[in-house]
């Protein structure tokens, strides 16, 4: 059995071979349906697959954001905190509380600053970046700190006033740098800040007294509530249930869910498309080798009866049409992903001007070609049933009669 097996496949490959004309017909033929499928899905996966990672890596993308100013308590935010969607959150102040005026020794102008509660795990800054911690730290804005002309380890001078009973009182206080935070993480001047220094700035301000500082003011209240909050959410597809959870709550917040969707939306929209694309080229491709397959074992009639005759089973000559589909599969695919290498290459060429740096307009990855390769030979094996359903049908007489 095992013999004969290996004679069938010797004699299809030599006859492959032989009508090489033919042979070349059929790859080329799947070659030119399988290479424009490739280059089509490598410009969706490219072009949408830029986009969606885009999405995900913008921490923006994740923000949630309270419209307006609220009253939210420390129990209240600690419960949103340990919401398993909630990535990070922080307690924020009074928006004209949260401003400094920073100097430093390296630089004559006085640079007015947004303050950004921050703390561990804050999604703009870098992971391994030092944090902005007690009352003395900092994360400058690059903005800020080219303005400043800082490096880490420095001590700004951060000055701030207040009317105090009637006069007019302004402090001072020495912040150290303890790191830059990359220049897409704030556009404009600003510093991350620890909670516990953005809550001394606006007791500061409110008139109250900040003992770990010597300012002197009246007593704070026991209690503090906070106007707002920063809040990302652990992924992009956690932001909508949020809002919504915040909207049961009677809590209005702003969020880029309409962005996320529309990326979300026109990626299975292209999906579909795609699909259906590929879907009616694999059964054209197939339905086209099946009948060339077909045609090509009826034309071999009396040969193959006398495969039959010298002892070559059923289940022999049904490999005969069987190896010829593979080859025909494997060297498509092989000639297809040079196709789509080539035109690959000219378009991120084209294109490599309009996106960003190391980004590809049109890109596969390794498993792409892989699961190409496994579809080619499936529509292949299946194109070659039909020829092989013809060749199990040719009786041994056939051949004698031709003798």
């Amino acid at each position: 059995m095992i013999r004969n097996l290996f004679k069938a496949f010797r004699l299809a490959t030599s006859d492959y071979l032989h009508e090489w004309q033919m042979s070349v017909c059929f790859v080329l033929g799947l070659a030119a349906v399988l290479g424009p499928l490739l280059v089509l899905f490598g410009l969706k996966f490219g072009l949408v697959g830029a986009m969606m990672d885009q999405l995900i890596e913008d921490a923006g993308n994740r923000e949630i954001r309270p419209v307006g100013s609220g009253h939210y308590d420390r129990a209240w935010l600690e419960s949103v905190r340990a919401q398993p969607e909630v990535a990070f959150l922080v307690p924020r102040t009074r928006s004209i509380a949260a401003t400094i005026e920073l100097a430093s020794e390296n630089s004559s102008r006085i640079v007015p600053v947004e303050l950004i509660a921050s703390a561990s795990g804050d999604p703009l800054l870098a992971p391994d970046a030092p944090l902005p911690e007690g009352l003395t730290h900092v994360v400058l804005s690059w903005r800020t700190a080219e303005k400043l002309a800082v490096k880490p380890g420095d001590v700004l001078d951060g000055s701030l006033a207040r009317r105090y009973r009637g006069q007019q009182e302004r402090v001072h206080l020495n912040l150290t740098v303890a790191a830059i935070a990359p220049e897409q993480a704030f556009s404009r001047d600003g510093a991350f800040v620890s909670v516990q220094l953005l809550e001394a700035l606006e007791d500061f301000r409110d008139g109250r007294a900040v003992p770990e500082l010597d300012w002197r003011g009246m007593r704070a209240d026991a209690e503090r509530s906070y106007p707002g909050f920063r809040l990302y959410a652990r992924s992009i597809q956690d932001v909508a249930g949020l809002r919504d959870a915040f909207a049961d709550v009677g809590v209005d917040v702003h969020t880029r869910v309409a962005e996320i969707e529309l990326v979300q939306r026109m990626d299975r929209n292209l999906s579909v498309i795609y699909w259906v694309i590929a879907v009616i080229g694999l059964v054209g491709v197939s339905l086209s080798l099946g009948a060339s397959l077909w045609a090509n074992v009826d034309r071999k009639r009396k040969q193959l009866s006398v495969l039959r005759l010298v002892g070559f089973r059923t289940r022999d000559i049904v490999w005969f049409p069987m190896v010829q589909a593979l080859y025909t599969a494997v060297l498509g695919w092989a000639l297809a992903v040079a196709i789509y290498y080539a035109t690959a290459w000219v378009i991120n060429i084209m294109m490599a001007t309009q996106v960003e740096a190391g980004q590809q307009v049109c890109r596969l990855l390794e498993i792409h070609y892989l699961v190409a390769l496994g579809l080619t030979c499936g529509a292949a094996v299946i194109a070659a049933a039909l020829a092989g359903m013809r060749s199990a049908r040719i009786e041994p007489a056939e051949g004698l009669r031709e003798l």
